[in-house]
């Protein structure tokens, strides 16, 4: 998955709404940003494996919350599965 897919599709930013979104299986890719501290992102990616999330380390904290239309950087963001 890019991010041009990621910002067409509903997502959640932050790590902590990540998490979440991993938690409760809604999370169909994680994409985290690879100058974000890896003692925030660690733990995210150790749950993705476990969960079998797909997880992109991706661009920049800058370029990934400018594909999730927000003014600040992200650490993390996962794009979620469609409503059927």
């Amino acid at each position: 998955m890019t991010l041009e897919t990621l910002a067409k599709l509903p997502h959640v930013t932050g790590v902590k709404q990540v998490t979440k979104a991993v938690n409760k299986g809604k999370a169909v890719c994680v994409f985290v940003a690879s100058d974000a501290d890896g003692r925030v992102t660690q733990p995210l990616k150790v749950l993705c494996g476990t969960a079998g999330v797909e997880l992109v380390e991706t661009a920049t904290m800058s370029e990934l919350g400018r594909a999730c239309s927000i003014e600040v950087g992200s650490a993390a963001a996962a794009a979620l599965a469609e409503k059927r």
